[in-house]
């Protein structure tokens, strides 16, 4: 299953994330749509490491996520720290859940991360489905600025004491990325030893990820330039939506 073996080193690779900021930017968010704390999905969950943010701030979380391996380290962290948070191994564009929820949330540019533009409409049309009627959903997405001209055909290289990490990007026609980690980490004999994931994002107009929304059965509250209230600028590399279920 893709992403497991990202998902040994994912919570490395983003430690500059800030996710107690980033929790509490969204919580702002959906509070602003419903006061009150419910049952809140987490899609695209990963790490689960917001799924406890959420928790820890009182709301009744599932975190949903295609990787078992993600999951795995999702368990184990939400064991650590004492939360219960269900976890389910579902795809975002064949969610099927056991009653409705309240929020919705997906972060830190899942929804690039599915396959293409039908599998963006049918998770947006399977959150509605499952939320109940007033109910808010934030995400964000790597805006196509981002794409152009920040990830593009460019590599990065992350040097850590035990993992040495080489990121390479390949643009293609179509504003989609195809994206190669190769790791290399000590095993317990001090060699090094390699493992790769391949995975792919898409980068959308914004107005066509408005529509999909509208056509899911939500309104768009805002759209933001990332961990603001301030507007999606041209420049923006991450824009944050808010969508209302009417």
């Amino acid at each position: 299953m893709a992403y497991d073996i990202f998902a040994q080193f994912y919570d490395l690779l983003t430690e500059n994330v800030g996710y107690g900021k980033r929790a509490d930017y969204f919580c702002r968010l959906l509070s602003s749509c419903n006061g009150q704390k419910g049952i809140l999905l987490d899609l695209a969950c990963g790490t689960g490491t917001l799924s406890i943010e959420f928790a820890k701030r009182g709301y009744d979380v599932i975190g949903v996520d295609c990787s078992v391996g993600m999951l795995s380290e999702a368990r184990r962290k939400c064991a650590e720290e004492g939360q219960n948070v269900l976890l389910l191994c579902q795809d975002a564009a064949g969610l099927d859940l056991y009653g409705t929820i309240d929020f919705a949330v997906c972060a830190l540019d899942s929804v690039n991360h599915f396959p293409g533009a039908e599998e963006v409409q049918k998770a947006f049309d399977r959150v509605s489905l499952f939320m109940n009627k007033g109910g808010a959903f934030v995400f964000d997405v790597n805006t196509v600025y981002k794409h152009k001209n920040v990830l593009a055909d460019n590599s990065f290289i992350y040097d850590y004491d035990d993992v040495f990490c080489v990121w390479q990007n390949t643009l293609n026609s179509d504003l989609s990325v195809d994206i190669t980690l190769d790791f290399f980490a000590l095993d317990g004999d001090g060699k090094w030893e390699r493992s790769t994931e391949e995975f792919s994002e898409r980068a959308y107009p914004l107005e066509d990820i408005e529509k999909m929304l509208v056509k899911s059965g939500f309104s768009v509250v805002g759209i933001y330039d990332d961990l603001t209230l301030d507007p999606v600028l041209p420049e923006s590399e991450r824009a944050v939506f808010l969508a209302r279920k009417d």
